[in-house]
């Protein structure tokens, strides 16, 4: 089973940053990054915002780096871990430009990108950008079909569909890989048929054990009745851990203690069908962070 991790500092909304993240910056990112590149964790991920309303600033924050800029950066510092965008919210730029900034970042990085793409949920932000927020699912629908034409290996690529038509349009550079894996992130009814039916893989958004057998079951289920072929990822947002006997309180949801302890737990998500899992660790600062990231990559992922 695969582990990956969100990456701190670049999105802190009040659900999961730490404190001192508020005063964090580019060396902060830099060193997590490559802790995690070291550790061995299949991915690096970066959410997006344009822009936070006033109204859900103090429980979002505005503090979302582009998660273009970010990986990008952050590829030219590290060697193995893959970059995922969980998720880009691709109703609100033509696909064109999406699989423009995309492509550039699987070509500078060596073909490690791994594209995740969500409906979004911010009304005002589609409203200030002149994107459909209503009608939002379904620009989703069109733009993963455009975006795989888009991303595919042609130069022209071609797409017609009722939102974007688009041929005779050449982008370069192409992407390195031959397919960009395409993750779908959601856990309505929609988004769990979006993913079986036009992913690659499904992104949940912090599900509970109790109901990921179900939807795991339900989205095998939709892609054995449309004759779905190909290799698809199926991912779970852990509870936060923290590696150790912790001196400090690290919240009633937190998973703590020795690697067997953790790995223990973390084995029951393979058992209800997921192939990667997306951790999170309880920290007080960047180094206590890059430490817990070392020693699960040392001691808990070979458990995995």
């Amino acid at each position: 089973m695969a582990y990956g991790i969100q990456l701190p500092v670049q999105s802190q909304s009040t659900l999961y940053a730490e404190p001192w993240e508020a005063a964090a910056g580019p060396e902060d990112l830099l060193a997590v990054a490559r802790a995690a590149d070291r550790a061995g964790f299949a991915y690096l991920a970066g959410c997006d915002h344009v822009a936070i309303p006033r109204r859900l600033a103090s429980a979002m924050s505005t503090v979302w780096y582009d998660p273009v800029a970010t990986l990008a950066f952050l590829a030219a510092a590290t060697e193995r871990t893959r970059l995922l965008s969980h998720v880009a919210v691709v109703g609100l730029r033509h696909p064109l430009l999406t699989a423009k900034q995309y492509a550039t970042v699987d070509h500078l990085s060596g073909g490690r990108l791994i594209l995740g793409v969500g409906a979004g949920h911010v009304r005002e932000e589609f409203e200030a950008l002149g994107a459909a927020f209503e009608r939002r699912g379904a620009v989703l629908d069109e733009s993963i079909d455009a975006l795989r034409a888009a991303l595919g290996p042609e130069e022209f690529p071609e797409h017609h569909g009722k939102l974007y038509d688009f041929e005779g349009l050449g982008q370069r550079p192409r992407p390195a890989q031959d397919r960009v894996p395409l993750w779908v992130g959601g856990s309505s009814p929609a988004a769990l048929r979006r993913a079986a039916l036009k992913g690659d893989g499904w992104l949940p958004q912090g599900d509970p054990r109790d109901v990921l057998p179900d939807r795991v079951a339900r989205m095998r289920r939709l892609r054995e009745e449309a004759g779905a072929e190909g290799p698809f990822t199926v991912g779970a947002i852990t509870e936060p851990l923290y590696l150790g006997a912790p001196s400090w309180t690290v919240g009633r949801r937190t998973i703590s203690g020795p690697p067997e302890v953790i790995a223990e737990s973390l084995r029951a998500y393979r058992a209800m069908g997921v192939d990667q899992i997306q951790v999170r660790f309880r920290n007080r600062g960047r180094s206590e962070l890059v430490d817990q990231i070392g020693v699960f990559g040392a001691e808990v992922g070979p458990l995995l």
